[in-house]
């Protein structure tokens, strides 16, 4: 199929984008690698007024660090965040997130601000992203503002960005980075949309005893979701089997899957259980 008529706008400021974003009367999409939003468009389940392309706004690039924290800019391409110097150094869990994502070609195009923005539920850069505190920046006409991660998501495809808001930036704590982490996903083969996503990210002191973890989790639900149950229950332990048993089954208490055309609610409860202790394995044996 073809995507309906729209109006194709290429500004090369980030203010020309927000003002384009900002016009009354019109249904506006941002486009930044197309992955997702032009399969819609092709399929007409999203007809956009207006198609702002993003990809001459050199503000929206770069990677760097600032004190505490690395900043990835929103048109960043998965593959760079999977290739990157720095972010291989200082947010290895997110690198390794990024080289699940679809194919080399998919990766090319992809980029880090589309991927929060589309919330695909178990999607691999949110989760991680979650797992490691990150802040999301956003702007619009009106003026810029700070989302955590945490409240990001409020929904199957949905977020809190307003539809004149633009994702800008994306921050991560340096020190959250650096921490054993584990990543496991389940898909049907190598590069297909991933079915269910666990990260977990550990803080282990001198005496091997977890003194901070988060445990993420993409695919139970419609959105991305800290498990913070699962996290207090690794925390004050040395991460030994008893504690692992209680962080997944804190997990199966916790999630509330939905059933669809891949799995029943009991699969991907077990699939859940599953890739936490998995990914808890994998980041304990890297301490």
């Amino acid at each position: 199929m073809k995507p309906a008529p729209f109006h194709y706008e290429r500004p090369t400021s980030l203010a020309e984008a927000l003002d384009l974003l900002a016009a009354d009367g019109v249904e506006t999409k941002a486009l930044a690698g197309g992955q997702s939003l032009v399969p819609l468009m092709n399929l007409r389940l999203a007809r956009p007024d207006v198609l702002v392309d993003l990809d001459a706004v050199a503000e929206l690039r770069g990677i760097s660090r600032s004190g505490d924290q690395v900043r990835i800019g929103a048109l960043t391409r998965h593959e760079q965040t999977a290739t990157d110097a720095l972010v291989r150094e200082r947010l290895p869990l997110l690198a390794h997130a990024a080289v699940h994502i679809g194919h080399r070609a998919i990766r090319t195009r992809g980029t880090l601000g589309g991927s929060l923005a589309h919330a695909d539920p178990a999607a691999e850069l949110p989760v991680a992203s979650l797992a490691l505190g990150a802040e999301v920046d956003v702007a619009s006409a009106r003026g810029a503002r700070t989302i955590p991660i945490a409240e990001l998501f409020d929904g199957p495809l949905s977020t809190t960005v307003a539809d004149d808001e633009l994702i800008v930036a994306v921050r991560y704590p340096v020190d959250a980075g650096r921490r054993p982490f584990g990543f496991a996903e389940l898909a049907r083969r190598h590069g297909d949309f991933a079915l269910t996503v666990a990260a977990v990210t550990l803080s282990v002191d001198g005496d091997g005893g977890c003194r901070a973890a988060t445990v993420a989790l993409g695919g139970i639900g419609g959105s991305p979701r800290l498990v913070g149950p699962a996290a207090r229950a690794l925390i004050g332990t040395r991460i030994d089997p008893a504690a692992v048993e209680l962080a997944v089954a804190s997990v199966d208490d916790a999630v509330r899957p939905v059933a669809d055309l891949h799995g029943s609610v009991a699969y991907r409860r077990a699939m859940a259980a599953l890739l936490t202790r998995q990914a808890i394995a994998m980041a304990r044996g890297a301490r």
